[in-house]
């Protein structure tokens, strides 16, 4: 009682084989409903029924113990996490980032870390360029700037030496364009966003057959346990590792919740917004 907790999308039971192994990260218990199948939050009567079984826009909510761990501070396993865990990117490698926002921008901090060389951010939005590049992007590119298609725009300024491309906007067309960027001998690509069911790809079968498709869709909580990932997070910013400031751009009160959404959906000056309760 009276511990600061944050609800997590992936829960870590700490028993299952699953969370015993030191490359899995999808607990067991992932896709058990809570006991019964039933909401446990109501509304005027009304069953409520939470994303991922968190809830996390509402002031009180009900989860298994395994779905919290203590923490006090924001977080940013995602685009971190893709860059070190599941990427595994390399010093003095090339890397290629489409889709700038909070998720993004966690991404290219992970690159800097992890030793990349060269780190290219690629938005639509060029208001985000100033706060990309002082997180450790070395330049940045505006498709809608270009004549040629963004893929063939970096494979000549690149030499063809992307290793990493990072999808971070959840767009088909732009999922392709991080496939093509890459290396087609070594270059890997890792699709971060939530892609829309029913979204479908089309893509020349050659990129399978030269083996140039070496694509992992990220996995559930980008390869960071649930509670082992974010104690480790916690620990890199403590140390000063990790400085999460410059990803704060708003903080706002509950009622202001839809103002919130509204930044998110503009794209302009706005990484991660902090709702205050």
């Amino acid at each position: 009682p009276g511990d600061k907790v944050i609800p997590l999308v992936l829960r870590q039971c700490g028993k299952c084989d699953s969370c015993l192994f030191p490359k899995g990260n999808i607990c067991n218990e992932f896709t058990e409903p809570m006991a019964n199948d039933t909401s446990r939050v109501t509304c005027k009567g009304n069953p409520i029924y939470q994303l991922f079984s968190l809830g996390t826009f509402t002031e009180y909510t009900v989860l298994k113990e395994n779905n919290f761990v203590r923490f006090d501070r924001l977080w940013i396993s995602a685009g971190y996490g893709e860059s070190i865990n599941h990427a595994r990117v390399k010093p003095n490698s090339t890397c290629v980032v489409f889709g700038l926002g909070g998720v993004g921008l966690s991404i290219i901090m992970g690159c800097k870390a992890a030793g990349a060389f060269r780190i290219i951010g690629v938005d639509v939005i060029g208001d985000k360029f100033g706060k990309v590049m002082s997180l450790g992007a070395t330049e940045c590119i505006n498709p809608r700037n270009l004549e040629k298609p963004i893929q063939q725009v970096l494979i000549e300024m690149t030499g063809n030496k992307v290793d990493y491309s990072f999808e971070a906007t959840s767009c088909a067309e732009t999922i392709l364009a991080a496939l093509e960027s890459c290396n087609r001998n070594y270059g890997k690509c890792v699709i971060v966003g939530v892609i829309p069911l029913g979204t479908c790809l089309y893509f020349d079968p050659s990129l399978i057959f030269f083996g140039f498709i070496q694509t992992d869709t990220a996995c559930s909580y980008k390869c960071w346990k649930g509670k082992d990932g974010v104690l480790k997070i916690v620990s890199d910013v403590m140390a000063k590792k990790i400085n999460l400031d410059p990803l704060i751009t708003h903080m706002l009160h509950t009622e202001q919740i839809q103002e919130g959404i509204d930044l998110h959906r503009s794209g302009k000056r706005c990484v991660f917004n902090i709702l205050l309760f």
